[in-house]
């Protein structure tokens, strides 16, 4: 099984939509963190969705890291300013952080490839470009606890512990925690 991990981007933008292909994956497009409140998430539909990610790459929003196992886009996790992202700041009490902080806010691996260490891969990847690109801290809003693999879109709490991240509080279900980059 080969791997690599890309930014998203222009060219890679295609890779993230066919990833939106897979059953589970085919209705958020990774934009819950971009709509303003909670109210009404759940009835919003596919297209609309869709419609407001395609807004974010024509505004240069390219926010996060794509899995690739043997050549095939298989994993995602979303990751941006604090600034792109005001309805995490003010559900996890994150106002008075700087807002390039980088934040997790999603990270998930296609259904067939998951328990196989490819999260670790995934943010590994990530946190090591963020670093090169002169990063020094990263936040993320992982479960606590044990939930179904469709519960744990944020990530769960014990691989953002495996890779270094210190819990900073409670934030209900979620745990605000960071990431100190070496």
């Amino acid at each position: 099984m080969k791997t690599e991990v890309r930014r998203l981007n222009p060219e890679t933008r295609w890779d993230f939509m066919s990833l939106r292909a897979y059953p589970g994956c085919d209705w958020c497009f990774c934009v819950a963190w971009h709509v303003p409140i909670w109210d009404g998430w759940k009835e919003r539909t596919a297209a609309e969705n869709r419609a407001l990610r395609e807004n974010l790459f024509s505004l240069g929003r390219y926010d996060g890291y794509l899995l690739y196992v043997d050549g095939r886009p298989s994993g995602w996790c979303q990751v941006g300013p604090l600034a792109w992202f005001p309805k995490m700041v003010g559900q996890f009490g994150l106002e008075g952080e700087p807002e390039q902080t980088p934040v997790v806010g999603c990270l998930e691996i296609i259904p067939e490839y998951r328990k196989r260490g490819l999260s670790r891969v995934l943010l590994d990847a990530a946190l090591a470009d963020l670093g090169r690109s002169g990063v020094r801290r990263v936040l993320a809003i992982p479960r606590a606890g044990r939930h179904e693999d469709g519960k744990v879109w944020t990530g769960p709490m014990a691989l953002f512990e495996s890779r270094g991240f210190k819990p900073l509080r409670e934030a209900g279900e979620r745990v605000v925690m960071e990431f100190l980059v070496p």
